[in-house]
């Protein structure tokens, strides 16, 4: 199957190279949109609109569509689902829940853009499943342009070096930019949570049952 894959930067690229890696059997076509991006500190209003004007070109070609940002899916996806229901859709959020169950301290650090720490859906993660869990969230303004701009080693991690300090055992990775700091953030000594494997699991589940797989 062709699978299309949209992040607003270089995100959909370090989602595709796990793709590709995880399920060799499927082609994979990336959009992304660097005028706009990146999309964190925007209007929902306008991430979702942004969102559907840059998925256009992958819904004649891509039977299923990754939306490889989870600040596009936190404010598009249901929209996107209404208006292409022939299209499957999988998003990415943040992976509270497992975090939850994970963490000894009920402490975890959140990375996260603006637009999707406040979202209503993640929101709702943590009243459904992190409640009495403490989630400190330090501030990455500006990351995903840093890592755009393929700078993210110029990206200060001081801020979670003092949530891990402070009782943080799990780091939830809540941007696919932030693939890019996965090495450094190994450094901490904490399990990392992001939801690219967990994706792949819900495109075997999707295109096995679909005629077209």
């Amino acid at each position: 199957m062709n699978i299309g894959i949209f992040d607003s930067g270089r995100g959909g690229r370090f989602v595709a190279s796990k793709l590709e890696a995880l399920l060799p059997q499927h082609t994979y076509e990336v959009v992304s949109d660097p005028e706009h991006a990146p999309y964190g500190e925007r209007s929902y209003a306008e991430i979702r609109a942004l969102t559907h004007a840059a998925i256009v070109p992958l819904v004649e070609t891509c039977p299923l569509i990754v939306i490889a940002c989870n600040t596009a899916t936190a404010a598009a996806i249901d929209s996107l689902r209404k208006t292409y229901p022939e299209t499957l859709f999988v998003g990415f959020e943040p992976m509270i829940k497992p975090a939850a169950l994970l963490s000894d301290n009920a402490t975890i650090t959140l990375l996260a853009t603006r637009a999707t720490a406040h979202a209503s859906r993640t929101n709702q993660l943590i009243r459904e499943y992190a409640d009495g869990i403490s989630i400190i969230t330090p501030n990455t303004l500006d990351w995903a342009r840093s890592i755009d701009a393929g700078e993210p080693d110029a990206i200060d991690l001081s801020e979670v070096a003092k949530s891990v300090a402070h009782g943080s055992d799990v780091i939830v990775v809540g941007c696919t930019h932030y693939i890019a700091l996965l090495e450094r953030l190994e450094a901490f000594g904490v399990p990392i949570l992001e939801p690219t494997d967990a994706v792949a699991r819900q495109i075997e589940l999707l295109t096995s049952s679909e005629p077209h797989a």
